[in-house]
């Protein structure tokens, strides 16, 4: 057999084997069936031989593959730090060719400014002037003297929560601000647009978004306390906007700062004293000339005079920490000093940067970053902004990143065949991810008691995107009511975690879930019924046969555990019950419904739970009432009887009684089915005839 197996196996093998050839030749050389039988019982051989050889050297080459998969997840955490590293590099080559190349674009803009300043000033106006006829709403823009139009052009905004299309705009870039038009359905002559917004250019910080389908060609606008996302039409047009918003950006703020300088240098002429009879003018005059004349401050010192380039450094280099301890360190030493002119020149030089600094921390916490690292990633972006004294604009930030972190691992997660080892793994992902902001938001924000109701709005809104991927999986899927209420189990056990550091998520995660278990426990319920009324209509009114004695303890177990701890009583000699088949289906999938039910129970869906175990058990009841008035012959009678007692004086008050010990109040529905479906009185003794 072996040699034959291994001439078999070498067939099998070689590079030129035909599986046409070889059946063909097989069917000429085979004398009936019996011969095809045996070489079949050949080929299945060889078949369980080599599949059992694979086994062997899978779990032989089963460490390998597991340092395999440490040696891949280590290869990844390293390339991902040599990602960070090249991106810092990157930005540190950026601003070093910025600040080299600002000199030479400040010259050559001002030698075109100087040879064409009126001709392209006037032009950009008129050009403006004649789109903005076109916006409904946006004819006093160009109120503003000096005014004038800087790029324009289609974008397609986004929503910034699911990313779905929103509208079709068209942005007006201005050197001072930015328009924001939407499109019109129905154009009435020349107007083509509707005014929506107008944002200053210092209101707002401009954020490239990273392209990951269908996310392509857009950059987002960061005001507080909201954010919008816009579409360009292609890459090229996306990349105009961003040059020209920031390069934008950068003039204004340069017109500012030299607007200040030509204020402070411009000699005032002499006004003539005016008689006042106000009595609290010379008090008001002592004390400005008393700011004046007061003891200058000391701006000498060299870390002072280098102060702006020092920031300027600390931000291309990412260092955060350094451009916050500078800040900290001058404001600290110009607390107690007089305010002077050179003082407010001195604020408004770093005032700028302060602004930089701040779009850069901004961008750090963006979700559109890598939202590895846990909330510990943040705690740098978030701690020197507290620093800086936004912890409005830190927390906001910080929330939104770790509202997009919770929404990937979620997305992420693989949804599995067995439903309770995905909630186990989805309850696993989101509260422990919760429980790690908290941790993190306690620390960061120690001393902003006033960011917590914050948090606690996020935690809701985190809450309702967990209650939807477990809906989906559990109640959407139709899962049995026991792995429902297994499922809500787990999660409300995870939920209680959360209670040690304060926060009570239990209520929230009940109240999301109430309507999807109240259709969970309406439709097991209507199960239930129909299962019942089927075995009804087949009922024969005969005693059960479990065959067995393993069977028959099987059943004691099941009933016993159900809280019915007399069943014995109901127990004939060797395998016998002296109940029907009916009514023990019946009893078992009631004492589970209930069960499941008691699981599942939250103080809204009280009456729902009684009403919907009134019904089952009140089609039972219904089925042995109507067989009690339409049987004829006592002994099936009889048996009916001993049934109905069964149900009336076991069933009936074990329901009752386990509900109201779970609920902690009084089922009066439960009772009052009791009451009124009392069963006439039969001795039990005789319904051992039937068989």
């Amino acid at each position: 057999m072996s040699d034959t197996g291994s001439r078999l196996r070498k067939q099998l093998e070689s590079s030129n084997f035909d599986p046409q050839n070889y059946v063909k030749q097989l069917s000429q050389l085979s004398d009936g069936d019996r011969d095809l039988q045996e070489h079949r019982q050949k080929i299945q051989t060889l078949a369980d031989e080599t599949a059992q050889n694979l086994k062997k050297n899978v779990y032989k080459n089963y460490r390998q593959f597991i340092e395999t998969a440490k040696e891949i997840s280590y290869l990844e955490s390293e390339m991902y730090q040599l990602s960070h590293i090249l991106t810092e590099q990157k930005s540190i080559m950026e601003s070093i060719t910025q600040a080299l190349l600002s000199a030479d674009k400040d010259e050559t803009s001002k030698e075109m400014l100087a040879a064409f300043p009126k001709e392209t000033e006037e032009v950009k106006q008129r050009t403006l002037t004649s789109l903005l006829e076109k916006v409904e709403g946006g004819k006093t823009i160009m109120d503003t003297p000096g005014r004038h139009l800087v790029y324009n052009g289609d974008l397609g905004e986004y929503d910034v929560e699911n990313m779905n299309p929103v509208q079709r705009v068209h942005a007006f870039l201005m050197n001072d601000c930015l328009l924001i038009a939407t499109w019109l359905p129905n154009r009435r002559g020349t107007v083509k647009y509707k005014y929506n917004a107008l944002y200053d250019l210092e209101s707002f910080a401009v954020v490239n978004v990273k392209e990951h389908l269908p996310m392509k060609d857009m950059f987002k606008i960061l005001m507080f306390p909201e954010s919008r996302i816009f579409q360009a039409e292609n890459s090229k047009v996306k990349k105009e906007w961003l040059e020209i918003l920031d390069q934008t950006k950068k003039n204004k703020a340069t017109r500012d700062e030299r607007k200040k300088e030509e204020e402070t240098t411009t000699p005032r002429s002499p006004v003539r004293p005016e008689v006042s009879t106000n009595p609290f003018d010379d008090e008001e005059d002592e004390d400005d000339a008393h700011a004046g004349s007061g003891e200058a401050v000391d701006l000498s010192p060299e870390w002072i005079q280098e102060l702006p380039e020092d920031l300027d450094v600390c931000i291309a280099q990412r260092d955060f920490e350094g451009a916050v301890d500078l800040l900290d360190k001058l404001n600290e030493y110009l607390r107690d000093q007089p305010v002077t002119q050179r003082v407010k020149e001195l604020r408004g030089k770093v005032e700028e940067r302060v602004r930089q600094l701040t779009e850069v921390l901004v961008f750090e916490l963006s979700p559109d970053r890598s939202l590895r690292g846990g909330p510990k990633a943040t705690r740098r972006a978030v701690s020197q902004l507290v620093r800086l004294g936004q912890s409005t604009k830190a927390c906001e930030l910080f929330l939104k990143n770790r509202a997009a972190a919770v929404q990937t691992a979620i997305r992420q997660l693989r949804i599995e065949g067995a439903t309770l080892l995905y909630i186990h793994k989805l309850c696993n992902i989101f509260f422990t991810s919760l429980l790690e902001t908290a941790k993190e938001f306690e620390m960061d924000f120690a001393g902003n008691t006033g960011c917590y109701s914050a948090f606690v709005v996020w935690s809701r809104s985190a809450m309702r995107m967990f209650v939807s991927a477990f809906s989906k999986q559990v109640f959407d899927s139709k899962e049995s009511l026991s792995t429902a209420a297994e499922c809500v189990k787990v999660a409300k056990e995870h939920c209680k975690q959360l209670s040690d550091i304060g926060l009570d998520l239990t209520f929230t995660l009940q109240s999301m879930l109430v309507k999807d278990v109240k259709t969970a426990l309406l439709s097991y319920k209507d199960v239930i019924i129909e299962a019942t009324k089927h075995r009804n209509s087949e009922e024969m009114w005969r005693r059960m046969n479990l065959m067995t004695p393993e069977a028959l303890a099987k059943l004691k177990e099941e009933m016993r555990a159900g809280g019915i701890g007399d069943f014995e009583r109901y127990t004939g000699d060797d395998c016998w019950v002296n109940l029907s088949y009916t009514v023990v289906a019946f009893t078992k999938q009631m004492m589970g419904f209930l069960e499941e039910g008691l699981k599942l129970y939250v103080a809204e869906l009280h009456t729902v739970l009684l009403e919907s175990l009134r019904e089952v058990l009140l089609v039972a009841l219904q089925h042995v009432d109507f067989n009690l008035r339409c049987e004829q012959d006592p002994d099936k009678k009889a048996f009916v009887v001993h049934n109905a007692a069964f149900l009336h004086d076991t069933v009936l008050p074990v329901v009752e009684l386990r509900f109201e010990e779970a609920v902690g109040k009084p089922a009066k529905q439960l009772r009052d089915l009791r009451k009124g479906s009392r069963p006439p009185r039969v001795n039990p003794e005789s319904t051992a005839s039937l068989v």
